[in-house]
């Protein structure tokens, strides 16, 4: 039965990641439909984002209260439903509506996911199940990618994740009474307990930095999803649908490094593994900032990519380690509280750069991230209680 309910597990991972890079691969297509100019994405990410921030920070009271299970199978359900209203949607105004309950799904299911992971499973399937997300995000700007080139639309593309949205739904609800057996001895302990306060949460030493981390981290991961397609249509003269197939280089990066993380796990930490990350993407930066040809900006693209794998899926397995389990579930939700919040003002602020200056300035906005990024990560080091 666990085994079953980690193989759900991995599938709910995937659903998570499906209609992340969406709208990413899709925007240079859908802005000239909609005729609103291209930092209009930004606007559409920051309202997604906000519902996300939102729903973290209720995952503490709504899983003691429904359980892991129903809060992933109608996180799930919803995040279905919202599909469906973008690929009907044809007004920019419309796809605002959508996008409510299109983030409202994704927040909770995250949080309280990540927290039954770091409490229930060890550092190497916290990184391939979230190698299960990068699935998910790859899929999702190929079938983007092939609606496109076969003139079908980004219409049939968000249609196509809808429908398999809604058979990842259907298991999910099936796998409900695997998630009771696994929750029993746990249940009446965790409901008796009263969720923490936000300023509660702030003042645990380190919660700050921690929530800083996941701030830049986001940031710049959702920023490079969702722009990159635009850069390299706008710097680098690359179609449409060709660019859009191209962005998902960024996720097969993430994905296959996360795979590669698994193993690695097995002889370094949660820390070392979050500075190697670093350390790889700033790599990736430098090759991307260099005057060279197109091509290594693919290379610099995947290389950013595969420094994105560690970082998430470390820091919030250590999440239980650095401050308790009986905190874990509160941390791990302001955590993504905090990364949605980087997710809404960073890719728009970009979107609104690139409009003041230029979307080449795509590669130094990421490393401006990197750091800030760094210095918290060593701050949060310093700060934990062993």
């Amino acid at each position: 039965m666990i085994h079953l309910l980690l193989a759900i597990i991995y599938i709910a991972f995937i659903s998570l990641g499906l209609p992340d890079s969406l709208l990413g691969s899709a925007w240079p297509t859908m802005y000239t439909d909609f005729s609103v100019p291209l930092f209009y994405a930004g606007i559409i990410s920051m309202i997604i984002a906000f519902g996300t921030i939102v729903s973290s920070l209720q995952s503490d009271r709504l899983t003691k209260k429904f359980g892991t299970g129903k809060v992933t199978a109608f996180s799930v359900a919803m995040t279905a439903i919202a599909l469906f209203g973008f690929s009907s949607s044809h007004s920019f105004i419309t796809l605002c509506l959508w996008a409510i309950p299109y983030g409202l799904g994704a927040g909770s299911v995250d949080a309280s996911l990540n927290n039954y992971v770091a409490l229930n499973y060890s550092s190497k399937h916290m990184s391939w199940l979230h190698c299960m997300w990068g699935v998910g995000a790859t899929l999702g700007p190929y079938i983007m990618g092939y609606a496109l080139s076969g003139n079908y639309g980004w219409n049939m593309g968000y249609a196509i994740i809808g429908v398999i949205q809604v058979i990842l739904t259907f298991f999910l609800f099936l796998s409900l009474p695997l998630w009771k057996k696994q929750n029993s001895s746990n249940t009446i302990q965790d409901k008796n307990k009263s969720p923490l306060t936000l300023k509660q949460i702030i003042q645990i030493p380190g919660a700050k930095a921690v929530m800083i981390c996941f701030f830049c981290y986001c940031a710049l991961e959702q920023t490079a999803g969702l722009w990159a397609s635009s850069y390299l249509m706008i710097t680098k003269g690359i179609s449409a649908d060709v660019a859009a197939s191209f962005a998902s280089l960024f996720f097969i990066g993430i994905t296959v490094g996360r795979a590669v993380s698994g193993f690695i796990t097995m002889k370094l930490n949660d820390v070392q593994m979050v500075r190697m990350g670093q350390l790889i993407i700033l790599i990736g930066i430098i090759v991307m900032v260099l005057p060279l040809p197109g091509m290594f900006s693919l290379i610099g693209l995947v290389m950013i990519g595969l420094g994105c794998a560690p970082v998430y899926p470390c820091l919030i397995h250590a999440t239980p380690e650095h401050f308790g389990e009986d905190k874990s579930q509160a941390i791990i939700g302001v955590q993504m509280a905090s990364a949605y919040v980087g997710t809404c003002v960073m890719p728009p602020l970009f979107g609104l750069l690139t409009n003041i200056i230029s979307v080449s300035i795509f590669p130094l906005y990421l490393l401006s991230i990197l750091i800030v990024m760094f210095i918290m990560h060593k701050t949060l080091s310093q700060q934990i209680v062993k």
